[in-house]
C-alpha cells in the first residue's frame, strides 16, 4: 500500500488554504479531506463530492513547496 496525498495549494481557494493532508489508506485521506472541506471551505458532504475528492488524490506524500501556491483574497 502506498502514501497517498491531497494538497489544498494545487487549488484555488479564496481563503488561501495550504493544508496538504497524506495517509497509508485511501478510506482514511478520504475522510480525513472531507471532514476539511466540509468544516473550512464549505463544501457539502455527498457521494458525488466524495467521488470527485477521490479523483484528486495522489501517491507519495506532498511536496515542501507548490508548483501553484492557493491565491488569498484581500480582507
Amino acid at each position: 500500500m502506498s502514501r497517498k496525498y491531497i494538497d489544498c495549494r494545487a487549488y484555488p481557494s479564496d481563503i488561501g488554504c495550504t493544508l496538504a493532508l497524506c495517509a497509508d489508506s485511501e478510506a482514511e485521506l478520504l475522510e480525513a479531506a472531507v471532514a476539511h472541506a466540509v468544516a473550512v471551505h464549505s463544501h457539502t458532504d455527498t457521494p458525488q463530492f466524495r467521488a470527485l475528492l477521490r479523483t484528486l488524490l495522489k501517491d507519495g506524500t506532498p511536496p515542501l513547496a507548490s508548483s501553484a501556491p492557493a491565491k488569498a483574497t484581500a480582507s
